[in-house]
This record gives C-alpha cells, structure tokens and sequence, in this order.
C-alpha cells in the first residue's frame, strides 16, 4: 500500500506540469494586454512598453514560462498585476469559503442521492423510482447558471426567505478563526452569526449539489440493483433476516464501494466547478477569484489558482483510490 501511494504521489508531478504548460500556453496565445487593461486605452506606447517590460511580458514565451517555473520551485506562485499580492496569500483567503461552500453542497448531494438511490432500487418500477430518475436526469440536464438564478428569483425575490448573496449579512460580526464561517461560529459560540452563515450557504449550495446528487442518485441505484440480484443477498432473504438487514448491512456496503469512487471525484468537481455557482452568488471563492482574473488577463492568478486546483483534484483522487482499497481488500495497489 504505502509503495502505491508513493508511485501515485510521483504522478502528481508530470501531471501538474502538463498542467501548468497548457494553463500557460492557453493564455499567453489568447488575445488581450494585461498591460492596457491595467494602463487603459488611453495609455501612451511608452508607458506600456514599460508595464510590459515590468510584468515580463515581452520576453520570450520559454522564458516567461521558466521564471514561472523558478518561482513555483521556491513555492512562490507569483504577484496578482491588479492587487500585487502574493497569489499563494489571496488562495489561503479564498480557499475556505469554495471549500465551506463544496462540502456543504457534498453532503447535501450525498444524503439525498444515496437514500434515493437505495430507495429507487428497493422499489424498482414503483412511482418513486420513476420520478427519482426523472429528477435525476433533470438534475444533470439543468444548466447551473439558470437554476441558480431561478431560485434566486423564487427564494430571495419573491418569498423572501433566504439572502441574495455573500457569506454574511451586514451588521454580523464574527471572529474569523480558520476562515470558515459555519465553524468559526460554532468555535466561538456566535448562534447569530451561525444561524445567518448557514442560511446564506443554503441556496449556493443547493445549485451546486444538483448534478452530484444526480449522478450519485443514478450511480447508487445502478450499483445496489446489481448487488441485490446476487446469489448472497438471495440467501439471506431464505435465511428470514429482515428486509433492512439485507439491505443495508449485506447489500449496501459492497453497493457503496464504486459509489465512493464516484463522490470522491465529484468532490474534485466541486472545488473546480464553483465557478458559475460562486460568480452569480458573489460567493468571495476561489471560483469568482479567478473568474475576475480571467476578465482582467491576470496571468499569475489564473496559473497559480489552475495549478492548486489540479493539486487538489489529484490529491482527492488519491484519498478515493487508497479508500477504495481499504474497503474493497480484494482490490489489487500493485
């Protein structure tokens, strides 16, 4: 096991340097001048020969890439142009509100996508089934963007109950401890300052949820039918154990097993994909972080933010595979 880990962690390094090269490549050849967009139309071709040649933009694309590299060895991601903070600064800023924001919208998927899919299954062909798969497929269909704004529209503007945006409301004050808010509040006993992070994390994370939950109802459903027609469960049903024996202790454990591959991956999702969700909420992520860099031609943000994300997503799925073992003894790390 731990030599598997090993090689899996020796991996990390070509992919984010794959990584990196088309990140870096992408931008470079689209069009745009970060130089006028921070000096303006107006800007004299002086003055931006000079910002160019501040920001190193009229050096060779090889050696533009080689002092990102040389910075990325020191654990140095850079200067944003716009603020000139340290990138690595403003992703430890950022970082846990996508992550608050991801897991909040993983458990939401999970518990409901695993109890409809256990149910679906137990009751194959019932009513419940059929409407639990429509959803599903509604679930995965439904562009984030839109569903977010629709329920905007019905939660925020007409029914009044849930905020419109941010993290907090106006007025609340919390001691921020680890930059989560829901945790800092309990660490600090705010009931206030909980009560209103939980309710302006609701809405965001239900858009966020929908396609996971789908995919999870739809996986879940899949796995525990084909369990449920093995020669084993049929057995215990002979033996008289009851229904939610077989069904949750014999049928379940071994259902879950690619259903864990599968939230696992959809967690990576998540951190990556909260970009629409956080940008319509002004959610203060990573996501609309670098959603603005990209409208501003802010190359270090948009590199370092890419190469901490893959980071994550290959970190994840690491955590998925050594799991999937772990549960599953039969499975070769070889």
């Amino acid at each position: 096991m731990l030599a598997y880990i090993l090689r899996r962690i020796l991996i990390l390094i070509p992919t984010l340097l794959g990584v990196s090269v088309i990140v870096f490549l992408m931008l470079h050849i689209t069009p745009g001048d970060p130089a006028e967009l921070l000096l303006g139309e107006r800007a004299t071709e002086e003055a931006l020969l000079q910002m160019r040649e501040h920001l190193g933009l009229n050096r060779p694309l090889h050696e533009q890439y080689g002092m990102f590299m040389q910075r990325l060895m020191r654990g140095d991601l850079g200067e944003t142009i716009w603020t000139r903070q340290k990138v690595w600064v403003e992703v430890k800023q950022r970082f846990p509100a996508t992550m608050e924001l991801s897991i909040v919208a993983l458990l939401i998927s999970c518990s409901l996508g695993i109890t409809f899919g256990i149910v679906s299954a137990t009751r194959q062909y019932s009513l419940f089934d059929y409407l639990s798969m429509v959803g599903a497929l509604a679930g995965v269909s439904m562009p984030i963007f839109w569903l977010g704004l629709v329920f905007m529209l019905i939660f925020s503007l007409n029914l009044g109950w849930l905020p419109l945006s941010g993290r907090l409301s106006v007025g609340i004050n919390l001691e921020v401890i680890t930059n989560f808010y829901v945790l800092d509040a309990l660490l600090t006993r705010n009931w206030p300052a909980l009560r209103d992070a939980l309710w302006h994390i609701i809405m965001p994370a239900a858009t966020l949820s929908t396609i996971p939950m789908a995919i999870v109802a739809r996986m879940t459903r899949s796995a525990m039918l084909d369990v449920l027609r093995q020669d084993y469960i049929k057995t215990a049903k002979a033996k008289g154990l009851s229904r939610f024996t077989v069904t949750y202790k014999h049928a379940l454990r071994n259902a879950l097993i690619p259903v864990i591959t599968t939230i696992g991956l959809q967690f990576g999702v998540l951190l990556g994909g909260a970009i629409l969700t956080e940008t319509i909420f002004a959610w203060p992520g990573v996501g609309k972080w670098m959603y603005d860099a990209v409208m501003q031609r802010d190359y270090m943000v948009i590199q370092g933010g890419v190469l901490f994300i893959a980071a994550i997503f290959v970190v994840i799925n690491l955590c998925v595979d050594v799991l999937y073992a772990v549960i599953n003894p039969r499975i070769s790390v070889r």
